[in-house]
C-alpha cells in the first residue's frame, strides 16, 4: 500500500509559478513510477506528468510541454511538479498518483492522493 499526501497548491496570478509536492509513504517509494493528473470542474480528470521509478524517463502532456517539470528525490520520498508560466486553465484540482510501471500510472494508477487545489487568477 502507497499514501500520497499532495501539498503546495494555492492562487497565482497568470503568468506566475507554483511547485506541488507529493509525499509518499507505505512501501518503497524508490520502486514506483510517479504522477501527476488534474480535474477542472465540469472535466474529467486528465493526465499531467509522470516519472519513472528511475527519474531518467519523464513524460508530458502537450498542454503543459515546456512549462511543467516533474522530478523526484527519493532521499524524501517526496515527488514534485514545477509549475511556470501558468494560465487560467491550468486551474484545477491537482493529484498525483503511483503505480508500478510508467504505462500504469499514466493509464489506471492504483493510488492516488487527495488532490490539491491550483487557482490561476487572470
Amino acid at each position: 500500500q502507497v499514501q500520497l499526501v499532495e501539498s503546495g497548491g494555492g492562487l497565482v496570478q497568470t503568468g506566475g509559478s507554483l511547485r506541488l509536492s507529493c509525499a509518499a509513504s507505505g512501501r518503497t517509494f524508490s520502486y514506483y513510477a510517479m504522477g501527476w493528473f488534474r480535474q477542472a470542474p465540469g472535466k474529467e480528470r486528465e493526465f499531467v506528468a509522470a516519472i519513472s521509478w528511475s527519474g531518467d524517463s519523464t513524460y508530458y502532456a502537450d498542454s503543459v510541454k515546456g512549462r511543467f517539470t516533474i522530478s523526484r528525490d527519493d532521499t524524501k520520498n517526496t515527488m514534485y511538479l514545477q509549475m511556470n508560466s501558468l494560465k487560467p486553465e491550468d486551474t484545477a484540482v491537482y493529484y498525483c498518483a503511483s503505480d508500478q510501471t510508467v504505462a500504469a500510472v499514466v493509464t489506471t494508477p492504483d493510488y492516488w492522493g487527495q488532490g490539491t487545489q491550483v487557482t490561476v487568477s487572470s
